[in-house]
């Protein structure tokens, strides 16, 4: 089977409505959440990708029930603690910089030695920035100079712990939050603003939390030793796979589209404030609340002037995993973007950073990166009329479905292999963009 697709047209006009599957953060903590509750709980529109996938085969080997139905997921949970699990096992958390980090929070209690594998591109990413953290309630680990694999041995009497988190890093203090579940006592976490959800769903389940927020800082405190009942969850859809489609609708001629009940947490919707200030059309509907998250339908009309940026900072945690897309919004803006203190960039499946403006070079547009920062220089008229071939990039799926994006956009004739990489977050991105396309 071949695992490329190749791209020479324009998409035409389009007036949409469509739906987008589970949100991925969401479906990975309510799986390991409900792995620590006492009883069945249930999701629907529980998003299928291979991340997920991966999350709920580690926790199958970790001796937890799991029944995955058409329509919904039933975990049985063990309660805080409750795994059982034979010696040695090996827990492969595919391509999920998610799942490998918070898993680790998890197992701080764990009798037995635990081996933790990723693929090749999670095997590239840093696992200092968890395994310090946690050594400080009492486990130990063995990486491979700061890399997977990572073997963990918990210790019998977890501590709580004094933490301060200042990447920026939602998986970072995530992990910790759930290591203080296994603690006697309070644990105290200083976090730079990042994504809120691991708050939201302990509040949601009646953890005891307490979060006093600053301005640049959330202050966190946890009691442990408390047990979590099972609950439902209906997973709002994603936001970062809304994104794809909010770009492609803004920079595509005379076209409209609605997307149906879309995550629209504050700590993730910091493309949304972006787009806005570059002149892009965008407008919230049937806005809720549901279990903590915040969602609504989102509006997107097509945006004859696209303004350039200075991007806010403050803005970067809230977008980091929508940074690709927005360059490719800055490309066609009139005059200089500027985006800095985007090092983190560089810290996911593949240096993101670097194929940001890589991408906008193939297609045309002059860039100056730094180690951190990136300046782009737009063009309102950009067209392409040549061959732009996109491959290894480490099977980054987002890099794969910005330069479709990118082809149905401006044109040319693009070929962009390992489609396949779009299973690890959202399996059905062609499909959509396949009945978009469609009268």
């Amino acid at each position: 089977m071949v695992n490329k697709i190749e791209i020479r047209q324009t998409i035409k006009p389009y007036n949409k409505k469509i739906e987008i599957e589970g949100d991925k953060s969401l479906s990975i903590r309510w799986a390991l959440l409900a792995s620590q509750s006492i009883g069945k709980s249930t999701s629907t529109n529980l998003l299928r990708s291979d991340d997920v996938l991966s999350t709920l085969n580690c926790l199958k080997k970790l001796g937890v029930k799991i029944y995955l139905f058409k329509d919904k997921c039933e975990i049985y949970g063990t309660g805080i603690n409750g795994y059982r699990y034979k010696k040695n096992i090996v827990l492969n958390t595919g391509n999920s910089g998610t799942l490998a980090r918070l898993i680790m929070g998890l197992l701080v209690h764990s009798k037995n030695k635990i081996k933790i594998i990723g693929d090749k591109s999670l095997s590239k990413r840093d696992f200092l920035r968890v395994t310090k953290p946690l050594e400080k309630f009492g486990a130990k680990f063995k990486t491979n100079f700061g890399k997977l694999p990572v073997v963990i041995k918990g210790t019998k009497n977890p501590k709580p712990v004094k933490y301060k988190e200042n990447k920026g890093s939602a998986q970072c203090k995530s992990a910790v939050m759930l290591a203080a579940l296994n603690t006697k006592g309070k644990t105290i976490i200083k976090a730079k603003k990042s994504r809120n959800h691991s708050e939201l769903l302990f509040k949601h389940l009646g953890i005891p939390i307490k979060i006093i927020n600053t301005k640049k800082y959330d202050l966190i405190k946890i009691d442990g030793k408390k047990k979590i009942k099972s609950f439902n969850y209906k997973i709002p859809s994603d936001i970062s796979s809304a994104a794809f489609f909010i770009v492609l609708t803004a920079l595509s001629k005379n076209s409209k589209l609605n997307i149906k009940n879309v995550n629209i947490n504050p700590s993730r919707i910091g493309i949304l404030k972006i787009l806005k200030i570059m002149g892009v059309k965008i407008f919230l509907k049937k806005i809720k609340n549901y279990k903590g998250e915040k969602t609504a339908d989102i509006y997107i009309g097509s945006s004859d002037s696209i303004k350039s940026i200075k991007c806010p900072s403050h803005l970067n945690s809230a977008s980091i995993d929508e940074f690709l897309l927005i360059f490719l919004v800055a490309a066609k803006a009139k005059g200089v973007s500027y985006f800095k203190n985007l090092s983190e960039l560089n810290q996911k499946e593949s240096p993101r950073l670097e194929w940001g403006s890589k991408i906008l070079n193939l297609m045309g547009i002059k860039t100056i990166t730094t180690k951190d920062s990136i300046k782009i220089f737009g063009n309102p008229n950009l067209v392409i009329n040549k061959k732009i071939i996109i491959k290894n990039f480490l099977k980054d799926h987002r890099v794969f479905m910005t330069s479709t994006i990118a082809a149905l956009v401006f044109g040319g004739n693009w070929i962009i292999h390992d489609k396949d990489s779009i299973k690890t977050s959202f399996p059905s991105f062609l499909k959509i963009i396949k009945n978009i396309k469609n009268p």
